[in-house]
């Protein structure tokens, strides 16, 4: 996509933008701030960041460095799993929003049903902050069905959106059929796989089919899921390639060839994590 050209817009998912900006790992303060100030500018509107990334301070910077307002950007953090106690999640979310530069959080996720998270006590503090006009809606992230019964019984309601780690190698069949009967929204991170994805015959078979990146066919294929999808990028020539997935419509046979990788490759499993199923 070349500069002159104007962006395809994101669908929207109850008020989230489709396709977002991820930054885990980006964490070189200047190229943070330029990798997110490039996205929005390039037509970008969701951006996700997280305590434990360290990066809070330069998205933030990135955001007001943007030709872009802040109420339309839809803004996401995390707290980190040593700050799940009641007033932990307070005072760790006032401390992200002073580095984020920005009175609010449009969502905010427990990171990980590990460490000091204990529903009954963290799951209130967040809709206490909630409360106070502190973040717009409550997310969890790398929870399995069980969890998020756990969380919907505590909080009175289920969380607004699950993050979980989900590209064509890692399909999550069980969490998107919970999220559909349960009305979540469901965010996947890593959603190239960290770069697995794109050596994939089946992908690049696709890719090549409609002369677009193998990156672009992944993500594609979960907007097709009815998923968020938050690829990292950095410098410019991705953020654009991955921008550019919105213009791209799989039919069913592409959409069921991919379907019907059988793989089952995660890329991320903490000592912490789940015991995933």
């Amino acid at each position: 996509m070349s500069q002159g050209t104007r962006s395809p817009e994101a669908p929207l998912h109850d008020g989230m933008p489709a396709l977002g900006l991820g930054t885990w790992e980006n964490d070189d303060p200047a190229q943070c701030t330029e990798s997110v100030t490039t996205a929005l500018d390039a037509g970008y509107r969701h951006v996700d960041t997280a305590q434990i990334y360290r990066n809070e301070a330069a998205v933030g910077e990135g955001i007001a460095a943007a030709d872009v307002d802040r109420e339309d950007v839809f803004l996401a953090s995390k707290v980190w799993i040593d700050q799940l106690a009641h007033e932990d999640v307070i005072d760790s979310t006032r401390e992200s929003l002073n580095k984020l530069g920005v009175e609010s959080v449009d969502l905010m996720y427990v990171h990980w049903p590990s460490g000091a998270y204990d529903p009954a006590e963290t799951l209130p503090a967040f809709a206490e902050l909630r409360d106070r006009g502190l973040i717009d809606r409550i997310g969890v992230s790398n929870f399995e069905p069980e969890h998020l019964d756990a969380a919907t019984d505590a909080l009175g309601e289920t969380p607004f959106a699950n993050q979980v780690e989900m590209h064509p190698l890692l399909r999550q069949e069980e969490l998107r059929e919970y999220a559909d009967d349960n009305d979540i929204e469901l965010v996947a991170y890593s959603p190239l796989a960290r770069g697995t994805v794109l050596d994939d015959p089946t992908v690049g078979e696709v890719a090549e089919k409609h002369d677009v990146s193998a990156a672009q066919v992944s993500l594609a294929w979960l907007r097709e899921k009815g998923v968020t999808a938050i690829p990292k990028a950095t410098g410019e020539d991705h953020i654009r390639d991955n921008l550019a997935s919105l213009e791209l419509e799989l039919d069913d046979e592409n959409v069921n060839a991919i379907d019907t990788l059988g793989r089952t490759d995660r890329q991320l499993n903490p000592d912490f994590g789940p015991d995933w199923e």
